[in-house]
Parts: C-alpha cells; structure tokens; sequence
C-alpha cells in the first residue's frame, strides 16, 4: 500500500509542479492567470517542452531509465534539448523553447524564465547554479560553474562567464552588471517600460 500512496503522491506533486509551470506562463505572456489565459499558455510554444522534461524529471526520480530517455529524445525531436539531470524548482518557463540547451548538470530555482536560443553549459564538467525569479534573454550562454543569484536578468545575448550577483541586469559578451535592483522580484512582462 505505502508504494501506491507514495506513486500517488508523487503524481499529484508532478500535477502540481506542472500547473505552476503553466500559471507562470500565462503570467508572464498573457499577463493573468484566468482560464482563458491558462488554456492560451497550455498550447504556447515552449509549454510542451516543459511539460515532457517534467516527465522525464518524474520518470528519472521514479527510477524508469527507458521512460526518462524517451521524454529526452521527445524534447529533442521539439528543437528542446534540458540534460536528463537537470533540476529547476516551480514555475519553469520556456518562452520559446527552439534552440534551447541546457546541461543535465545545471540546478535552478523557481520562475526561470528562459527565452530561445539559450545555452547553459557546463565547462570540464562543471554547471551553472541559477537562483529563483531569474530571467534568460534570447541567445544568452550561461557557462561553466558559476551561479545567477536570485532576481538576474541575462540580457540578449549575454555570455556569462563569472558569478551574476541577485537582482542585478547583466549584458554583452563578455556580460557584466549594468542595473543593480534593490528587490529581486520577477522581472515585468516585455511590454514594460522597463527593460532587461
């Protein structure tokens, strides 16, 4: 009885994981969490990337190696490839998943926000380690083993080479801080005024 409580459990974790992937979505891209905003997120590009690396993540965590390497090869087939070890917390958003890449090494936190086109890899085997409330513009490189601290923004294009302090901006190749925020906090909808 406890294997089948503790499947159950773990389905309804996985349930749950994937709803807050799917309302930061829908946050960030439709700007609320309504139904119709949650149903328009739920068939976004980008959504069904995250949703197979769950299952791959829940099917790595239950043990069913042929399963975890079916969910990867998918991903892969969808322009998406996340490593199989790869860990991110709630929230996970792949605006637009195509080119993406990131090392089954590198942990995140919740809400990372990635954009196309990102790379975040390893460097002689060592990944970085990316903090909550995190965004990743479109063609950044996040290498080698460094850490993105709560509240970062990668800008466009970014190569970050060293440690990317919380709630600081970071832009250009090499990337350095150019905005330090006193809050770390979810970075505004690309409608803003603001700007990464």
């Amino acid at each position: 009885m406890a294997s089948i409580s503790a499947l159950v459990s773990q389905g309804l974790a996985l349930i749950r994981t994937i709803g807050d992937d799917v309302r930061a979505k829908a946050e960030w891209t439709y700007q609320g969490t309504g139904t119709r905003d949650l149903a328009k997120a739920l068939v976004a590009d980008g959504t069904a990337s995250v949703v197979i690396y769950r299952l791959m993540q829940a099917s790595r965590h239950a043990g069913l190696a042929p399963l975890e390497m079916a969910f990867n090869k998918l991903d892969v087939a969808l322009g998406c490839i996340i490593g199989r070890g790869a860990e991110f917390g709630p929230g996970l958003v792949l605006i637009h998943s195509h080119g993406v890449v990131i090392n089954g090494a590198v942990r995140g936190g919740s809400r990372v926000l990635i954009e196309h086109q990102v790379t975040i890899g390893a460097e002689k085997g060592l990944s970085p380690s990316l903090g909550s409330d995190v965004f990743i513009g479109c063609g950044a490189k996040i290498l080698g083993p460094i850490t993105v601290g709560d509240g970062a923004r990668i800008g466009a294009n970014a190569v970050v080479l060293h440690d990317a302090p919380a709630a600081t901006t970071i832009v250009g190749i090499p990337a350095k801080p150019v905005v330090r925020r006193e809050q770390a906090a979810v970075p505004p909808p690309p409608n803003s005024t603001t700007r990464a």
